[in-house]
């Protein structure tokens, strides 16, 4: 292995003038620096990353905290986690991925450890018991998710309010009235998640306002749960002509099951979902739908962190805690059409 000596001999210069270069503490002249780094390269040398650690009292680790659970639709956690990764490298940083669900207790671990230098908190509850913590530490953090209460916090996400009424607004434009919402699993909504709960808000708000009636049923997305689902919606509401699908995991199920009972799709039913862009345009029926920004998500949130991270120990002011909302974009597809009733 290279040791910094050897860097140092090679360039011709100071072991602690490769130091400085590598840790900018000091000015160094350019062709010194170009000279250190030619050598850095030339030697394949990497600096100890525990010795660099304690030297500048920063890890260059993101903690990212992302409860992994069987009733979240786990390709998109992954997609905004492969984006914080990447970005965090540009940043020169790794990222130390807990999937646990530990809540405050992991928190607190990462915070009381210095295993990282910034967090990064996702599956963010409108109550999360994570964020008292959050708001007195140090340690920079950006939530990829909005909680009831923002204050002194950093949020980026989708409007998924403004989600909600958009899908809403484009069913209304096409004659439907009786309108349902095909939700997540009931433990998402009992955990009260921040995005579920704004989704069907915002839907409900939006079909108050132009008059409408709406039926919001929480979803496992198993076949035999969207079965059931379907059955209780036509059950409850016989008129129902339009579908907001929130559950990834259904949509398939709920394509299928329509098809054989004879229910044309966008014909005798309308269908938009709250999925990834790949998994609109790929179904059985491409999808009139609102794309999840994942990698927009992912990216925007290590950016935020970093710039507060940058700004440490230049008071609390220097980079203020601020609220990014991304909105929200509908692209219509084969998946919806006119209200039977509006033919």
């Amino acid at each position: 292995m290279v040791t910094l000596a050897e860097v140092a001999r090679h360039a011709g210069v100071s072991a602690s003038t490769v130091s400085y270069v590598l840790s900018g503490k000091r000015t160094i002249s350019l062709p010194t620096r170009e000279r250190v780094e030619r050598s850095i390269r030339e030697l394949g040398y990497h600096p100890n990353a525990g010795a660099r650690a304690l030297a500048s009292s920063r890890s260059n680790i993101i903690a990212l905290m992302m409860p992994l659970r069987t009733d979240m639709y786990l390709p998109v956690m992954m997609e905004i986690a492969i984006a914080v990764a990447t970005t965090a490298r540009e940043h020169a940083h790794d990222v130390l991925l807990l999937t646990g669900q530990e809540g405050p207790d992991a928190a607190r671990r990462v915070v009381g450890s210095g295993l990282a230098d910034a967090m990064i908190l996702m599956d963010v509850e409108l109550e999360d018991q994570r964020l008292p913590l959050v708001r007195v530490t140090p340690r920079p953090a950006v939530l990829i998710g909005l909680p009831s209460d923002t204050t002194d916090l950093t949020c980026v996400d989708l409007d998924f309010e403004a989600t909600g009424r958009l899908c809403v607004d484009h069913l209304a434009t096409l004659g439907h009235r009786d309108i349902a919402v095909v939700g997540e699993a009931a433990a998402v909504y009992e955990r009260r998640t921040g995005f579920a709960e704004r989704t069907v808000r915002g839907v409900r708000q939006r079909a108050d306002e132009l008059g409408m009636r709406v039926l919001h049923r929480p979803c496992d997305g198993s076949y035999e749960s969207v079965a059931g689902t379907l059955a209780r919606i036509f059950d409850e509401r016989p008129a129902t002509s339009g579908i907001v699908v929130q559950n990834e995991a259904a949509i398939e199920p709920l394509l299928s099951l329509l098809r054989q009972q004879g229910r044309a799709v966008p014909e005798d039913i309308s269908v938009v979902a709250v999925c990834p862009e790949q998994v609109a345009a790929g179904t059985s029926v491409a999808l009139t739908s609102v794309a999840i920004p994942a990698q927009e998500m992912g990216r925007l949130a290590v950016e935020l962190v970093m710039a507060r991270a940058g700004a440490a120990g230049q008071g609390p002011s220097a980079v203020p805690p601020r609220i990014e909302l991304l909105p929200p974009a509908l692209t219509v597809r084969a998946s919806t059409g006119p209200a039977p009733a509006a033919r």
